[in-house]
């Protein structure tokens, strides 16, 4: 299969924590700035904004591909997109953003419907001054990103699957989902509750 037809996001990124070291999960500070944000799945389309300007982001909602998301490396002092840059970029059919950033008129990209994923808002927009290259390694909440590695964000955090391994981590992801999704509540109590017993005696606790 290829990595553009595997549904990476119908596993949530909770099951690809089997599949990945922790250090490829994007610092909990970045988080869905709506409530009830989709999952998102896609390339990474990265961006390297210098602080205090936003240019590069505004650059890249016109050269990436419909199915990308748009990763962001910014500071957290100005906005680094508002209203009319998500929308732009919903109606190219990106999916999203994660930005290591803020943005701004979080109300209309609420409304909307477009999944963007940062620290916060602040009114105060970036200026438009500074070039950098395009989808070059970033550092987004401390993960670094590459271009076309693969996306997976949603409430329950960013995962950041490099784009050599994608297909092994969603093998290993989906097997321990469909696992867990065939198994009644009792059933993973039981199994739970004998590794936690014999873990404990094992160490030598006695209550």
């Amino acid at each position: 299969m290829k990595t553009n037809e595997i549904p990476f996001d119908s596993v949530s990124p909770c099951e690809y924590a089997d599949a990945l070291p922790k250090e490829q999960f994007i610092d909990y500070a970045i988080k869905p700035l709506w409530s009830g944000i989709p999952r998102i799945a896609g390339p990474a389309f990265t961006v390297k904004c210098d602080p205090g300007d936003h240019l590069m982001l505004h650059a890249a909602i016109y050269r990436a591909n419909a199915g990308d998301i748009i990763v962001v490396e910014a500071d957290d002092k100005y906005a680094v997109a508002g209203g009319n840059v998500c929308a732009i970029a919903q109606s190219r059919g990106i999916k999203g953003f994660v930005i290591d950033g803020v943005i701004r008129d979080i109300a209309e990209t609420r409304e909307n419907q477009f999944p963007v994923f940062a620290r916060g808002v602040v009114p105060k927009p970036g200026a438009k001054k500074c070039i950098s290259p395009l989808n070059q390694p970033v550092r987004c909440g401390g993960v670094t990103v590459n271009a076309g590695d693969i996306i997976v964000a949603d409430e329950e955090g960013i995962a950041v699957i490099p784009r050599e391994q994608a297909q092994h981590a969603f093998e290993i992801a989906k097997a321990r989902g469909d696992k867990d999704a065939a198994m009644s509540l009792s059933e993973w109590q039981a199994q739970h509750q004998d590794k936690v017993e014999a873990t404990l005696a094992k160490l030598g606790f006695t209550d």
